[in-house]
């Protein structure tokens, strides 16, 4: 569609020749039809993946273990019956299979699997479990994307910042600030999981989303893209402290950038994000003591009260507001109070203006100017509740009776201040010694989730890093007595300080010492294992330790040689699990029964056995405990359908292919349920 205001429509109206002038107009509108607006970057390749414990084995794809080459091969033949020496396609020649590792680049297939490396069970056996998963933050979405669609109400992720210091890797090798690709590939590899997170959340979702000054203004366009412009909610600025060095202004600040799965269902769902007042509650402590001091004498307990508030504002962190300062009064029970005016702020079609009769001389007072601010339902009930403040007589108009209560719940302001250091600080008393630097806040994650997330919610944070999200999710359920459930996707990775030093001695990835130098095994894991047990790994007391249960597992990669040897189920058991709630037991073996059901998710193995199962989930059902989801395992359309008509109605049922690798199939299009 042409446009007056556009250079080349303008030019092409000027073509004398019909034809051409009308073929012109056609080949532009197919070009502006396929042109991007917003942000436009290299898409790069998804990222390889190198699987150490996966066999050598004829037409495998391999490179070299020591990394001292980005180049792979296809294993072509074993020069004999030993297999030790494998001939490679191309230039790779003969490599001894010590030399080598498995490699999976995109669009060849990858079956994920959880091998559990470490449970604690400290909490109410009804409580959900948190799940840590160890492993690239990739492969455990799209295996998350099978288990989780749909369910998640807040994702927190801190990603790399790409300041060329942070040392992130893509493809086996750190992107540091030379490299010209350098934000291409950020965002390449940003967008390939923002796409799947997007998935993860519920309608009524919310992604929370750390970022620093280099990439902040690409950021919120890639985050525009995947979850649209209307969905932007906020972009917080945490001041984290001053750069007193700095040449020109001090930049000590990151961002979270905030968005909605769904604007519209956020904002149809009635949701309003508030946090208690610290001003208002010291006041309304203050003033319990008041009252009681002043042997509750409303006239002497106000006057106390204007003094102590003159004092309190005066030393107050943020500068309140003109309203706050006008709560002295007190009524009969000790409630702080003032009176506000009660119109109606606008000409509202809802607004009234009755006249109410006052309490003493039965004279009816007049309404505000503009009516009330509420219909006349409401306004009989706030009379009907006393909350109508009513003047010396009846010429006054009547006020709103405004408790200082009511204003604890205040909406949260978008910049905010909270040293860094005493984040790292904490961390380093968790582990004894300082390991990590520039850890998330606990605390600042506590305020967030507390505000914007319900108490029974699913909390994902897929860049886990040190395990800040966990924490912060189980420290939030001790101190509220909610039921979160925090997932928290790490990895094992090295920095790249580190990683030098590890490679100058002869080490690489997957070797013993360093696996033991990642983030997860040094990091992550001891921090969340002090703090739920109270005990440090080296025996030393740290605390009481938390009621909470919490499981840590490695992603693995299966093997479809070592799997179709009887090891499969073994290996996806804590997917299903993870699909039911990670409530309760798992399922981790085949019954010979057939099926298997616990309080949270059933499996069915064997269709001959429908109905012992099928009455064993109506009976569950009718008891008030229904399992969230049953799993039916065949590999027949008919038998399931038959299986779900035996089912009670409103339980979510799940086919899955007996051949428990087609299920979790990932890292190729359109891989995983």
């Amino acid at each position: 569609m042409s446009d007056e205001s556009n250079v080349l429509d303008q030019l092409i109206s000027r073509v004398d020749d019909d034809t051409l002038r009308a073929r012109l107009a056609h080949e532009v509108d197919l070009l502006r039809g396929s042109r991007r607006f917003g942000l436009v970057f290299d898409r790069h390749l998804p990222e390889s993946v190198r699987l150490p414990d996966h066999p050598i084995r004829k037409g495998i794809r391999v490179a070299l273990r020591d990394e001292s080459s980005a180049a792979t091969w296809v294993v072509d033949r074993f020069t004999d019956r030993t297999r030790e020496v494998a001939v490679l396609t191309g230039d790779g020649g003969e490599r001894h299979i010590s030399e080598l590792v498995v490699v999976r680049e995109f669009g060849e297939p990858i079956y994920p699997g959880l091998r559990s490396v470490e449970r604690i069970e400290n909490g109410p056996a009804d409580a959900p479990w948190h799940v840590v998963i160890n492993g690239e933050n990739f492969h455990a979405l799209q295996a998350l994307r099978s288990t989780h669609r749909g369910k998640v109400d807040l994702i927190y992720i801190d990603p790399p910042y790409n300041t060329g210091n942070d040392g992130w890797i893509y493809n086996d090798r750190y992107v540091d600030q030379n490299d010209r690709a350098k934000s291409s590939k950020w965002l390449s590899f940003m967008e390939r999981r923002l796409l799947i997170a997007r998935d993860l959340l519920k309608p009524t979702g919310i992604l929370f989303a750390a970022i620093g000054n280099d990439e902040h203004h690409r950021f919120r366009m890639l985050l525009d893209q995947v979850f649209g412009d209307r969905s932007f909610i906020s972009d917080i600025v945490w001041q984290g402290g001053t750069d007193n060095y700095a040449k020109y202004i001090s930049n000590k600040a990151d961002y979270m950038l905030v968005y909605a799965r769904d604007k519209d269902a956020l904002d149809h769902a009635e949701t309003s994000w508030r946090e208690p007042n610290p001003l208002v509650e010291a006041g309304l402590v203050a003033g319990e003591r008041i009252w009681e001091e002043s042997a509750h004498n409303p006239s002497v307990a106000a006057k106390a009260m204007k003094s102590w508030w003159e004092g309190a504002l005066a030393n107050a962190a943020e500068v309140p507001t003109k309203t706050i300062k006008r709560y002295v009064n007190f009524d009969e029970d000790g409630r702080i109070y003032y009176g506000a005016d009660a119109g109606a702020p606008e000409r509202r079609s809802s607004r009234c203006f009755r006249q109410l009769p006052h309490p003493e001389s039965g004279r009816l007072c007049p309404a505000p100017k503009n009516g009330w601010r509420w219909d006349e339902d409401e306004l009989m009930q706030r009379l009907k509740d006393g909350r109508i403040l009513f003047g010396s007589d009846h010429t006054t108009v009547p006020q709103r009776k405004s408790y200082l209560v009511d204003l604890n719940q205040t909406i949260a302001r978008s910049v905010f201040e909270r040293d860094r250091r005493a984040a790292s600080l904490r961390l380093a008393n968790i582990l004894g010694d300082k390991r990590f630097p520039n850890p998330k806040d606990h605390q600042v994650l506590m305020r967030w989730f507390r505000m914007t997330a319900p108490q029974d919610a699913v909390i994902l944070d897929f860049f886990g890093g040190s395990g800040t999200t966990t924490e912060a999710v189980m420290q939030l359920n001790a101190e509220d007595g909610g039921t979160r459930q925090s997932i928290l996707v790490t990895n094992n990775e090295v920095g790249a300080v580190e990683a030098k030093k590890l490679r100058k001695s002869g080490l690489h990835p997957g070797d013993v010492q360093w696996e033991a130098s990642g983030v997860f095994e040094h990091i992550c894991r001891p921090r969340i294992s002090t703090v739920v047990t109270g005990k440090r790994p080296d025996g030393s007391s740290y605390s009481e330790g938390l009621a909470a249960n919490v499981e840590m597992f490695d992603l693995t990669y299966l093997d479809p040689g070592m799997v179709r040897r009887g090891h499969e189920f073994e290996s996806v058991a804590p997917l299903m699990w993870l699909e039911g709630g990670a409530r309760g037991p798992r399922i981790d073996e085949v019954p010979e029964e057939g099926w298997a059901l616990t309080g949270a998710y059933g499996v069915l193995f064997d269709v001959d056995v429908l109905t012992a199962f099928a009455e064993a989930v109506t009976d569950a059902a009718t008891s008030g405990t229904p399992p969230a989801v049953v799993f039916v395992i065949t590999d027949s359309e008919a038998e399931y359908q038959q299986a779900v008509e035996r089912l009670p109605v409103g339980i979510e049922t799940v086919q899955l292919y007996e051949d428990y690798l087609s299920n979790y199939t990932i890292n190729i299009t359109g891989g995983g349920r």
